[in-house]
Parts: structure tokens; sequence; C-alpha cells
């Protein structure tokens, strides 16, 4: 099948997803026009995915074109610090970092959110942190609980890890509740609810069903990773979220971003925030200039 520039991405996800509804309505294959492999086809079929890519060009240049600053990169940017030994002079340098650059927010651990909030003040740099982190195997109640608390410290938005269990075991009512938890407690507070969906260990199907479960419960985005599991973002499941959510809801890839071309990649397959712990080596790549920042796991 020939692929023409304009609209390659939007009909290559639709195929993605026709496939996937149709293994979910019990219809096969239905793989007609596709290569017959799940996401991985993207690492092992490199021109496939420079089409995604090359499609999505010109959907990205109106957001990033040539002229876009360092700072406009910024702005799809959690600048993000979630390593268990971070220390409060690494979260006083991840604040400054964030309002000397103006990143869409910094991303911290719980523990962290009123010191974090206490640095950012002024600065319009908001506080986002995770809930049932990074397994998402807390119950409901505990985690609309941790999303409260951490709302009352600070936190304008939270990203929350999946009852990943629960989807795999085919209980999307349980997924779908366990999210709805805490969208109601961050909704409360005017707060962004971010659903985390590990899709390294999900399915396809399971990413679809995942991402529909997020949409019915209110959430205002789906994410790809926690960053702790054994894949980050990938720009075949950035798509799929896309496609799958619509225009109503963001999406939010992390893991594995290392710097400005991965993150563009990740806008033009349909991101609209990205999580990373190179923040600053994305915004000095948008400004022409040699980065000094060190790339750090989550």
């Amino acid at each position: 099948m020939s692929y023409s520039q304009n609209g390659d991405l939007e009909r290559l996800v639709e195929q993605i997803t026709d496939v996937i509804v149709a293994r979910l309505n019990g219809e096969g294959d239905a793989q007609e026009g596709m290569c017959g492999c799940s996401s991985v086809c993207f690492n092992r079929c490199p021109e496939r995915m420079q089409r995604v890519l090359d499609a999505g060009a010109s959907r990205l240049g109106l957001v990033l074109g040539e002229s876009a600053s360092a700072r406009d990169w910024a702005g799809f940017v959690d600048h993000t610090l979630l390593k268990p030994e971070a220390s409060e002079a690494d979260i006083r340098k991840l604040c400054e970092e964030a309002a000397q650059y103006g990143f869409a927010s910094v991303c911290v651990n719980p523990s962290w959110v009123r010191a974090a909030a206490c640095h950012l003040r002024g600065t319009g740099v908001p506080v986002c942190t995770v809930i049932g982190f990074p397994l998402g195997s807390n119950v409901a109640d505990v985690k609309a609980y941790e999303a409260r608390r951490a709302i009352l410290d600070g936190a304008r938005e939270v990203d929350m890890v999946l009852n990943i269990g629960a989807l795999k075991s085919g209980d999307d009512c349980a997924a779908e509740q366990d999210i709805r938890a805490v969208v109601e407690a961050a909704h409360e507070y005017g707060v962004l609810v971010k659903v985390i969906i590990e899709a390294a260990l999900l399915t396809d199907d399971e990413k679809v069903r995942a991402c529909l479960a997020a949409k019915r419960a209110g959430a205002d985005f789906v994410k790809t990773s926690t960053g702790f599991a054994k894949g980050g973002a990938t720009v075949a499941d950035v798509a799929l979220m896309r496609q799958t959510v619509g225009s109503g809801m963001g999406v939010k890839a992390s893991g594995g971003v290392k710097g400005i071309s991965d993150a563009r990649a990740m806008l033009e397959a349909g991101a609209t925030r990205i999580g990373a712990s190179v923040g600053v080596k994305i915004a000095q790549e948008a400004a022409g200039v040699k980065s000094t920042a060190t790339t750090a796991a989550y």
C-alpha cells in the first residue's frame, strides 16, 4: 500500500486501531494492508516508522516550526526527577531549572511536593506528582487519599498508575473505578489527572482498553510509562493512544526520551506532553546550544 504525505499518520493509526477493535470483537486477524506484527514492528521496520514521522511533520510544524524557541519546546516538557535517591538539593536544582526554562511542570515524588511548591512559588510552573507509583497496585481509596494529600501539599497535576493487574485480568470495570476514584478527588480541586498505562506491559488491545477506561473515567491525559518498567514511550504506542482517545484528551510520552529528536518524534505521533529527566538538554538543543546536561534515569 502506498502512502501519501498528507494523512499518512492518521491512516496508519486507523489501520492499527481497526485491527485491535476487530480482535476485541472476535473478528480474527483483519490484517489487510498491514505487515502483521505488533508495536515492535516500529523497531524492526524502520521505513514504516519513518513514514509515520514524515506524515506528522506538517502537524508539528504548526506548533514547533523552525522559529520555535527553547521556551516553546520547554512548554511541552514535565521536568522530571523520580529517582528514589533524589535529595533536597536535587529538587531545588530541578525547580530552578524549571523556572529558568519555563517547563510545563516539575514532576516529583509525593514526599517532595511541598518543597517543590515552595521553591516554585511565583514562577508560574506547577508541581506534578505521581500516585500509586510505580506499580499501580494500591487500592483505589488509598490512591484517592494519596492524590488529595499531594494536592493539599501543592500539586496541581497528578500522574496515577493504572491498576495494571485488574486490566490484564479482564476486569476493565475495576480498572476504570480505580481511575475514577483519583479523578474525582483531583477534579474537586481543579487538578489535572494523567493515567499511566505502562504500555510496555500491555498488548495492543490492552492499551486500547486502558485508554478507553481512562477516557470513560474522566481523566485528562493518558501517559505511556512510569520509566521504571522494561520499556518506555514508543512512537507506535503514542500514535495508538492518540487515535484511541481522540482530540479531547492529552497524551503524555514518558520514559526513554533522551533529547529533542526523541521529543519531536513523540509530538509528531500525537503526544501533547513529554515526561523527561532531560528537559534542560531538550531546551538547550532547541536553542542550538551544545547541551551540558547529563542524562539521568527516572
